[in-house]
């Protein structure tokens, strides 16, 4: 840092300080009756003990999910609102095209009872359903995790199986490919049919679809966000039939309208409705 640039910081330093000094000046008049304003200090990303994250560029990390340490996700992969991902005493690894619902836990095990080595591994297409824990187990290629199960150390999802929403998966357990488990502690229920294996991919594109939405709503500025909501009061509430009684053309204006390529067919079909 040169002279000037150890001017500017230290003016910037002094009149943040006159500002913290006002500030703590105000609150001593204001009272009992100051609310005090706390500054969130939570970080979407954090290293711990020397593990930094990978994360490919195109991955959607909602801005209130915790990604940290020794954790790798691939290409198209979603990590949503409220999910933690805590890879400090060992790894996590997601492949691509993988959504990590909301409110969803993932962690690690250093080791098991018998001293083996429990990462957590998440292979590619796999959809895991809102609130769900993994802990310490392994799920391959388009497997599904439905809402609020548990999978314990050491379980093994294989490709296009199911797991039940709410159920138990206990220790160890190895599901075989194309079966759905429920209940708890989960046990086999039935095969998977065809109809559910095509399901499970189109849930993966899907999400790979709706992040790219959330994430360029998530990047707009202040400005962007001002200018919609002004947009939308304005053009809100148009009966386009009385409209067109009286030859009255209103175009949408192209900061409302989402590009085609972001949506899936039938997703569009339901916004314009």
């Amino acid at each position: 840092m040169g002279t000037l640039g150890r001017a500017i910081f230290t003016v910037g330093k002094w009149i943040r300080g006159t500002g913290q000094a006002m500030d703590r000046l105000g609150s001593t008049i204001q009272g009992g009756l100051r609310v005090e304003e706390q500054v969130s200090r939570h970080r979407t990303i954090m290293n711990i003990f020397e593990k930094e994250p990978r994360i490919h560029r195109d991955v959607f990390v909602a801005p209130s999910a915790a990604v940290i340490g020794d954790v790798e996700i691939g290409h198209g992969s979603s990590i949503w609102y409220g999910s933690i991902l805590r890879g400090d005493v060992n790894s996590i690894h997601i492949g691509s095209g993988t959504n990590i619902q909301d409110n969803s836990l993932v962690h690690v095990a250093k080791t098991n009872f018998s001293g083996k080595v429990l990462p957590t591994i998440i292979g590619s297409n796999v959809t895991v359903g809102h609130s769900a824990v993994l802990h310490a187990c392994t799920i391959e290629d388009e497997a599904f995790v439905g809402m609020g199960a548990t999978l314990l150390d050491g379980v093994v999802i294989e490709k296009h199986s199911m797991v039940g929403a709410g159920s138990l998966v206990k220790q160890n357990t190895r599901i075989p490919s194309g079966e759905v488990w429920v209940g708890n502690p989960a046990k086999f229920l039935r095969k998977l049919t065809e109809e559910e294996i095509v399901f499970i991919a189109q849930s993966a594109t899907n999400y790979i679809n709706l992040a790219q939405v959330h994430a360029a709503e998530n990047a707009k500025s202040f400005d962007e966000i001002e200018l919609e909501k002004m947009l939308r009061k304005k053009y809100a509430h148009k009966d386009e039939e009385y409209d067109s009684m009286l030859g009255v053309v209103r175009e949408i204006p192209p900061e409302l309208i989402l590009p085609d390529n972001i949506l899936p067919h039938n997703a569009r079909k339901a916004v314009a409705r």
